[in-house]
């Protein structure tokens, strides 16, 4: 696993935190919500790539 993939995740959680504190003090709720959901999902669609090479890589050590 690449340490660069950390640090990318780690600095969209800092960007997505700032965010929707900044959109929660002016009283726009929901683009917060919004904001943060959409920093989950770049984060989960990020992941899923690592996720189907573990699979493969487990699926061909076991000869599956």
């Amino acid at each position: 696993m690449d340490v660069n993939l950390i640090f990318k995740i780690a600095a969209i959680g800092i960007i997505v935190a700032v965010l929707h504190r900044v959109l929660t003090q002016s009283g726009r709720d929901d683009i917060a919500m919004m904001t943060t959901l959409a920093g989950t999902v770049v984060v989960l669609l990020m992941i899923i790539g690592l996720i189907s090479k573990l699979f493969d890589t487990v699926r061909t050590m076991f000869q599956l």
